[in-house]
């Protein structure tokens, strides 16, 4: 859930079915714009490449905003989570800056969410950035 003076992400101590918050968003808030929702990787994916997850690896390539603690929070999603698996405790760094809502105004959004963008182009396309 996003919460506290900075947007931040804030942990649940124990995870949520979505009905049972859903009703208490107010009218006309978009669910994703304050919960953060979980789900499992689907063989049909866009993001899939073989059996990793494509996302993860363009989303660790772009520098991170601000370094991460060194310990991460508590989260019940780990034991399952394809990000954790493939890449390690990078994938929880990264974890809470992420958003289900596309910026159509941050080019880089926009590239590291489509799919068919490539390491290589992010890569270049962060080197060409001031």
């Amino acid at each position: 859930m996003r919460s506290g003076e900075r947007d931040q992400v804030a942990y649940l101590a124990e995870p949520v079915p979505a009905a049972d918050v859903l009703g208490s968003i107010p009218e006309g808030i978009a669910p994703n714009r304050v919960l953060r929702f979980a789900s499992h990787c689907v063989s049909d994916c866009a993001n899939r490449v073989g059996e990793a997850c494509g996302l993860i690896e363009r989303i660790t390539t772009v520098p991170a905003a601000e370094p991460g603690p060194a310990a991460v929070p508590r989260c019940h999603l780990r034991p399952h989570c394809k990000w954790w698996n493939q890449v390690g405790v990078e994938a929880c760094h990264r974890c809470p800056a992420l958003t289900t809502l596309e910026p159509r105004d941050d080019e880089l959004a926009v590239l590291v969410a489509d799919p068919a963008t490539t390491r290589e182009q992010l890569e270049s396309w962060i080197a060409a950035t001031p």
